[in-house]
Formats: C-alpha cells, sequence, structure tokens
C-alpha cells in the first residue's frame, strides 16, 4: 500500500514537472515571437519614418534647385502639397506653432508692404508656410495621417516624374542629362515614400 501511494506521488510530481516545463517552452516561444514581431513592425516603422524625412528634403531640395539658377519644366506648384502631406511630424507641428505664424506674419507684411523686398524665389516657400499655419485640421490631421494624404503624395510624384521625363526628350536623357539627373533622383525619392507606405498598408 505505501509502495502504490509513493508510486502515486512520484507520478503526479513527474506529471506536474512536465506540465512546467512545457508551460515553460510555450512561454519561451511566445516571447521569442512576440520579440521578432517587434523587431520586424519596428524595422518597418523605421524604414517608413527614414523614407518620410528622405522624401520631404527630396521636395525641398527640387524647390530649391527649381527657385534658383538650375530652371527646369517640373511644375514646381505641386511640391507645396507633396511636403505639406509628407512633411514629419516633428517639423509640422514647428511649422504649424508660433514659429510658422511669426514666418507667415513676416511674410505677408513684407510682400503687402514691401514688394520690391520680397524675392520671387520666397513665394513658394511661403505659401507652403502660410498653408501649414492655415490649413483646418481636416487637412492637417485627417488628411495627412491617412491613406488619402499618400495617394496624393504618390500620384503628384508619378506625375512629377512623367512630366520631367517628357520634358527631359525621354527616358535616357533624364539620366544623362547633367541638371537632369539631379532633378530625376530627387523626384525618384519622392515616389518611393508613398509606394512603400501603400505596400506596407497592403501587407
Amino acid at each position: 500500500m505505501m509502495g502504490k501511494k509513493s508510486y502515486l506521488a512520484m507520478r503526479t510530481e513527474q506529471e506536474a514537472t512536465d506540465l512546467i516545463s512545457s508551460d515553460f517552452k510555450e512561454l519561451v516561444f511566445a516571447a521569442k515571437k512576440l520579440a521578432n514581431h517587434a523587431i520586424k513592425l519596428g524595422s518597418l516603422g523605421f524604414g517608413t519614418s527614414f523614407l518620410e524625412w528622405i522624401a520631404s528634403f527630396a521636395a525641398i531640395y527640387l524647390l530649391i534647385l527649381d527657385r534658383t539658377n538650375w530652371k527646369t519644366n517640373i511644375l514646381t506648384a505641386l511640391l507645396i502639397p507633396y511636403i505639406f502631406l509628407s512633411l514629419p511630424s516633428l517639423l509640422f507641428s514647428i511649422f504649424r506653432g508660433e514659429v510658422g505664424k511669426w514666418i507667415a506674419f513676416v511674410a505677408v507684411v513684407l510682400r503687402l508692404f514691401f514688394p520690391r523686398r520680397f524675392p520671387d524665389w520666397l513665394e513658394l516657400p511661403a505659401a507652403l508656410i502660410l498653408l501649414i499655419v492655415v490649413a483646418p485640421s481636416l487637412f492637417s490631421s485627417t488628411i495627412r495621417s491617412s491613406w488619402v494624404g499618400v495617394v496624393i503624395c504618390l500620384a503628384i510624384a508619378c506625375y512629377l516624374l512623367q512630366e520631367h521625363i517628357r520634358a527631359s526628350g525621354g527616358f535616357r536623357n533624364s539620366f544623362t542629362k547633367a541638371h537632369g539627373i539631379s532633378n530625376t533622383i530627387g523626384i525618384i525619392l519622392l515616389l518611393v515614400y508613398p509606394a512603400w507606405v501603400l505596400v506596407i498598408d497592403v501587407l
């Protein structure tokens, strides 16, 4: 009788140990899976944020390039809504705050009362700051953070690339001309960000 009780006690302890061991293995597996998913999502988030910064600076570069002596045939005004929709949240919040209000105020005063002191190349940048400051929340929050804003950016980038290639006389010329290649690379960078975001949303 005592032997049977000892056997049952040992069996119960063994089953408890096996259960604990199984639960521990499942916990370790779940932790590894969670870590892998977190790393993957973190990498995707970092990639999206990085491309957002790159696209914004590429648009600003093209805006500056087109307002200097490097005149091009691309429709520069379309870069304004692209920058508005793709500008990183950190910079957007800065320009939408007091800093942007002061810049917009000075720009409007100069344009109204001192038009000769207001250079032409400042018109589009000033329009961008003014747009950021006065845009209603429907555009500054809802559309900017939704797929609608991404689709608009993609459409603008595709249109600018097509117009640039046409103005350059073909796809090959857009990469071989001295001034064309810089614009081509810049516009391709505009295209990469919204395309990446849409792919990530689909996946």
